[in-house]
């Protein structure tokens, strides 16, 4: 055993190094190689440093460099050195973090952590949480207890009863709502298409104006962050209204309520707290390990009453059980990564973390802006929207910054217009890593035949 696990300690160290230097995106040859795979099931064992070997020489060059500071595909933060070193130790460990008894270390943690969050998210501090895999299953343990709350108010036992001849809920969000949300409307049976569509403005931001007239029972879904542009729903109009008829306010801010632990951008995220539940990823701006999610619901109870056992057949303590705030039963400790990186970063940390990525989303917009590309976002966070010209220009240059290595961005479709995503949000990317892929951004949009023309959005 140490032996093995100081070979692989040993690659994935010079792995790190390497990231920096190395293209971003796997080469076509990387991928071939990996064919290697493509084995039947082995007859007999494999000596366990020859497996290790063998995924380090055949699937580390066919990763992607997310972890490394040019990587601005999506919204996926890297890995913080404490929190890396956590996941290790962790894995080592080994344990289910169900229940105290199982792991009294993994739900101190977990316990710990959660003050920690509602502290620097600036949420209420009696509010329950739930360690999840990722944004998804946020909204979903979310929207969960959102369910149980606006049923019960009416008299309806969902957990108890199904939805089958349940009152209907009226489900309310904007144009612009992530897509992880409707599947979790439709997962838990409120349906995908019954949505109540709110139209969006020009950066896709919910407009309260438009708001249909809201009945009982009901849940409003409002946005902290668009995936495209970062822009925020009116929070401070739509929560009061919503609260008047007695709806639900659920809020997706997967990398958006990450703005809350900056003094400069905690403006962003004015009113969201009075809403009664809220999903994010720590493995976005938080930058713990994949896969890392969170919710959190206003009043524990009703969290506590949408996902608890039916029976209770294992030991129940006077402590925090984790498996009743939660989908799963077993699951791995992670809020071991979570406590590790606010340790190691404290509230300073967090904000100096938040604050030079979005200074290197602006550095990137200033830059596209003065090369004569047009910038399609107000650029208030970490996302940058750029257009190149036509859709098929666009697409080129996207494939060919893709395809050059010295940084990944990815395509998207905006309000009718092909752009590139750039998303600035691992703790790794440096002003030096903005300028070096601006660079490459200018040689592959010249190759690409991209026109360069001042733009109405450029930055002086």
């Amino acid at each position: 055993m140490p032996q093995v696990l100081q070979s692989a300690a040993e690659r994935a160290v010079r792995y790190l190094e390497k990231l920096p230097a190395r293209r971003v995106g796997p080469s076509e040859e990387a991928v071939r190689a990996l064919a290697a795979f493509e084995e039947s099931f082995p007859e007999g064992p494999s000596a366990p440093e020859e497996v290790i070997a063998m995924l380090d020489d055949a699937g580390s060059p066919a990763t992607m460099g997310m972890a490394g500071p040019r990587f601005f595909g999506w919204v996926i933060g890297g890995t913080l050195p404490a929190a890396l070193a956590a996941h290790w130790l962790a894995a080592a460990w080994d344990q289910n973090a169900g229940l105290f008894i199982a792991s009294p270390i993994a739900a101190t943690l977990e316990e710990v952590s959660q003050r920690w969050l509602l502290d620097a998210l600036g949420l209420p501090a009696g509010c329950g949480a739930a360690f999840v895999t990722g944004a998804t299953v946020a909204n979903f343990t979310a929207l969960a207890a959102a369910r149980h709350a606006v049923l019960e108010r009416v008299g309806w036992d969902v957990e108890s009863r199904g939805l089958f001849g349940a009152p209907e809920i009226q489900v309310v969000a904007g144009e612009e709502a992530h897509p992880s949300l409707v599947k979790s409307l439709g997962m838990l049976g409120m349906g995908r298409d019954r949505v109540i569509r709110v139209p969006t403005d020009s950066q896709g931001r919910m407009r309260a104006e438009l708001l249909p007239e809201l009945r009982s029972p009901g849940i409003v879904c409002l946005q902290a962050g668009n995936v495209n542009t970062g822009a925020f729903d009116p929070a401070r109009e739509i929560i009061p209204r919503a609260r008047a008829m007695s709806a639900w306010v659920h809020v997706d801010g997967a990398f958006g309520l990450w703005a809350a632990a900056s003094p400069r951008y905690r403006y962003l995220v004015e009113g969201f707290a009075g809403a009664d539940s809220w999903a994010t990823d720590a493995h976005k701006w938080l930058n713990v390990p994949y896969d890392s999610g969170l919710a959190f619901v206003r009043s524990p109870d009703h969290l506590h009453s949408a996902m608890s056992l039916s029976a209770a057949y294992l030991p129940q303590g006077e402590h925090r059980e984790p498996s009743q705030y939660v989908p799963e039963l077993s699951r791995r400790a992670r809020g071991v990564e979570i406590w590790a990186a606010m340790k190691s970063l404290g509230r300073s940390g967090l904000a100096e973390l938040v604050d030079r990525c979005c200074r290197c989303a602006r550095r990137f917009a200033d830059g596209l802006s003065a090369m004569g590309f047009e910038v399609l976002n107000d650029v208030l966070l970490n996302q940058v929207l750029v257009s190149f010209g036509a859709p098929e220009v666009t697409e080129r240059v996207i494939a060919g910054i893709q395809e050059d290595g010295t940084c990944w961005c990815g395509g998207t479709v905006w309000q009718g217009r092909h752009a590139m995503r750039i998303s600035v949000s691992s703790w790794a990317t440096t002003e030096a890593d903005i300028d070096r892929s601006l660079e490459a951004i200018l040689r592959v949009a010249r190759a690409a035949g991209a026109k360069r023309a001042p733009s109405p959005n450029a930055r002086q």
